[in-house]
């Protein structure tokens, strides 16, 4: 028999089980067995137990099947030939046992091959399994840091939102800004602001909610508000001198603190900020929640 390179028996190398292992079929033709793998499975049968479970095992028909286009087809042939019983496999201990009981020179000559072959194959195995290691924890890393710049971009994104000043002059910003926020609320929204006019009534005819609007501006006479309401049918006033600040309260849960009235805003510099202290909410809810 001429000498068999490590490459062709690799490609006789099959994983099953979690485990590379060889077939019965490839190693009978490798040892030049006369009757095929009748005389692997005597040599076998005789020495049973030099072979453990994780030396020699025989393939299931879904096994088989997964060689079809190769070892076993869907006929039931082995590479063309009819077979009567299932293949067995063998490990890489399984295969350096069997060497040892067929005790012939072929075996012992092809068995250091077969040998090499396994080894290179962990290998290689072993290399790609440490270049997708390194290839995953890059992919981990790029993708955390992706995700913690992300983040990062997205808490300045919302600071931004949340927390904003205006210059003198920049009325138009201001307004839309101002607007934008009311039109957050879905339900109710409550606006405290002791220098509330008609500047008001202008935004909130746009808005789909329920409006409280607490103010010390006798502005909005009662005859006045009323005129409204038939229009639009969405605000109440309360007259209390309690609050100094302004105040914008969405659905009793998200509370915007503003710098200027709503008449003056983009006039002077101010600021527009969310409360995000749970504890100052509550507090102001309740307070409201008294006046009411």
């Amino acid at each position: 028999m001429n000498e068999i390179s490590n490459k062709n028996i690799e490609n006789l190398i099959y994983e099953i089980r979690g485990k590379q292992v060889m077939l019965d079929s490839d190693l009978a033709r490798l040892y030049e067995c006369s009757n095929g793998t009748k005389d692997i499975n005597k040599a076998v049968k005789r020495n049973i137990n030099k072979f453990p479970n994780d030396f020699y095992f025989e393939l299931t028909t879904d096994e088989c099947l997964r060689f079809q286009n190769g070892t076993l087809n869907s006929k039931g042939n082995l590479r063309g030939q009819h077979v009567k019983y299932l293949p067995h496999a063998f490990t890489e201990q399984g295969v350096a046992m069997l060497s040892s009981v067929l005790k012939t020179e072929v075996a012992a000559r092809v068995s250091v091959s077969i040998m090499r072959a396994f080894v290179a194959m962990r290998h290689y195995i072993g290399n790609n399994e440490y270049r997708l290691s390194n290839v995953e924890s890059k992919l981990i890393e790029h993708d955390s840091s992706i995700k913690l710049l992300q983040e990062s971009f997205n808490k300045f994104e919302e600071k931004k939102k949340i927390n904003e000043i205006y210059f003198n002059g920049q009325i138009f910003d201001a307004y839309s800004k101002i607007l934008d926020i009311l039109k957050e609320a879905k339900k109710e929204l409550i606006i405290i602001d002791n220098y509330a006019d008609n500047y008001l009534l202008d935004i909130i005819k746009k808005l789909d909610v329920r409006v409280i609007l607490i103010t010390t501006n006798k502005y909005f006479t009662n005859e006045m508000v009323d005129r409204y309401n038939k229009q639009y049918s969405n605000l109440k006033v309360i007259f209390n001198n309690t609050f100094h600040d302004r105040y914008f309260i969405l659905d009793n849960k998200t509370i915007y603190h503003c710098g200027a009235s709503i008449n003056r805003i983009g006039y002077k510099t101010f600021s527009i900020n969310l409360i995000n202290d749970e504890e100052v909410c509550n507090l102001l809810l309740n307070k409201i929640k008294r006046i009411e």
